[in-house]
């Protein structure tokens, strides 16, 4: 049982309703810390974005808060990673979720599917006055009430504060939250990469079950994988992002968010990318083109904090730690947040909690964050490129075994705790 108990537990306010503000607000309740609101800036909560992966680290969590059916009808069961050359040729394969020793599987699945198992969820459990839409947090300031330390959080266009024992700014890579607490910290910071990403109704390639990246940041790197099962017709739902260091990047207005990211763009504006490039299994050049829409991206990100907590105040997610998308990672960290976050709550008071929290999650992020931006194993990938620039028939006339084992360790810094770690390790849920 929360300290608090059920009828006097802290009113927590959660800034967001993306993976990691829902999932922290099905996690406080699981807690048995009920007095959760969440302000939500968009008006109309509607299914967008693309594809996205979960880790066996993140399912494991939406597992104990008995998602896992609802995930699993949805979700494909990631079996297998592999890079392939640009001009053809494996280069790596190894096993992902639990064909990898994991207990829980690592999951490929549409966002906006996931975005609706957590919204149900939240309205089920926590009823649905616990999510308002349209209300944008813009700022906060501390304050005091009935002797104890309370948070004021300002709402865009309302006439005065909303008042709260703990403030969880889970606003994403944007968030009003994190530029209250840190006025001077500017713009996200762009590497210079643009990503076209799209998703497109086509045929399975390989098993169905296997996400392929194919080519290298040294030139243009190409993602791909399912993130549906075959329907009646024998077609899914494929999910790909092509990378590249382009001469007309986006600039420092679109790191900032200036830049229209609704914005749709022709597929030639991707295919010019991708010249010469094949495959014997995978027509990208087909999908992309077959495309119903496709959005042009940043990659970009933020320097790590010395500090997510200011008070009652608290960063999660994106607005914490937003990383490159280059490790499956950025949804995967904020559920693991999410659940630490209200474990650390069901057991302390709010500041020692918030204390616990920290120190468990920002050093490992931080890690993350610096092997997201080493691009790994994009070191390796640069290498096969310049010795077969052309392509290869087999990767051990590249390079050697011990070599290209390499690329699984590097995997491991991307995606975080390993099979055994995870396996081993106690739950986060509470009995309440």
């Amino acid at each position: 049982m929360s300290p608090y108990g059920r009828k006097n537990s802290p009113r927590i306010v959660i800034a967001g309703a993306g993976i990691g503000g829902l999932t922290t607000a099905l996690s406080l309740h699981a807690a048995g810390l009920d007095d959760v609101l969440i302000l939500e800036a968009c008006p109309n909560l509607r299914a967008v974005g693309a594809g996205i992966n979960l880790q066996p680290a993140a399912v494991r969590e939406l597992t104990e808060l008995g998602l896992a059916k609802a995930l699993d009808d949805v979700a494909v069961a990631t079996a297998r990673l592999e890079y392939h050359h640009r001009y053809g040729g494996l280069i790596w394969s190894e096993p992902r979720g639990r064909a990898a020793g994991y207990n829980w599987p690592q999951y490929s699945v549409h966002r906006a599917d996931l975005q609706d198992i957590l919204l149900s969820a939240v309205r089920d459990r926590l009823g649905p006055e616990s999510l308002v839409t349209g209300e944008r947090l813009a700022r906060y300031e501390q304050g005091r009430g009935h002797g104890r330390p309370t948070v004021r959080a300002y709402v865009a266009g309302r006439p005065g504060p909303l008042s709260c024992d703990l403030l969880i700014g889970a606003d994403g890579i944007n968030s009003a939250v994190r530029a209250t607490m840190y006025p001077d910290e500017g713009p996200p910071l762009g590497n210079g990469i643009s990503m076209w990403r799209g998703v497109t109704e086509g045929p399975p390639f390989l098993d169905g079950r296997t996400m392929v990246i194919v080519g290298c940041n040294a030139r243009v790197k190409a993602v791909a994988y399912p993130v549906s099962r075959p329907d009646g017709s024998g077609r899914c739902l494929l999910n790909w992002v092509v990378e590249s260091r382009t001469a007309d990047g986006l600039g420092d207005e679109d790191a900032r968010g200036g830049a229209d990211w609704d914005r749709s763009v022709p597929p030639q504006e991707v295919l010019v990318h991708l010249e010469g490039w094949r495959s014997d299994f995978l027509d990208l050049q087909g999908i992309i083109a077959g495309a119903p829409r496709i959005g042009r991206y940043p990659m970009i990100d933020r320097d790590p904090l010395p500090a997510w907590t200011d008070g009652r105040v608290v960063l999660l997610g994106d607005a914490a730690h937003p990383l490159y998308p280059t490790g499956s990672n950025g949804a995967s960290q904020a559920i693991v947040d999410a659940r630490v976050l209200a474990y650390a709550l069901a057991h302390h008071d709010v500041d020692e909690a918030l204390a616990r929290y920290e120190a468990d999650r920002r050093p490992q992020t931080t890690l993350l964050l610096a092997a997201h931006r080493r691009l790994e194993p994009d070191p390796v990938l640069r290498q096969v490129e310049a010795l077969a620039p052309n392509g290869f028939l087999d990767i051990r006339h590249v390079l050697p075994e011990d070599r290209l084992d390499g690329i699984k360790s590097c995997t491991r810094q991307v995606t975080g705790v390993d099979a055994t770690a995870l396996n081993a390790r106690s739950s986060w849920s509470v009995a309440v």
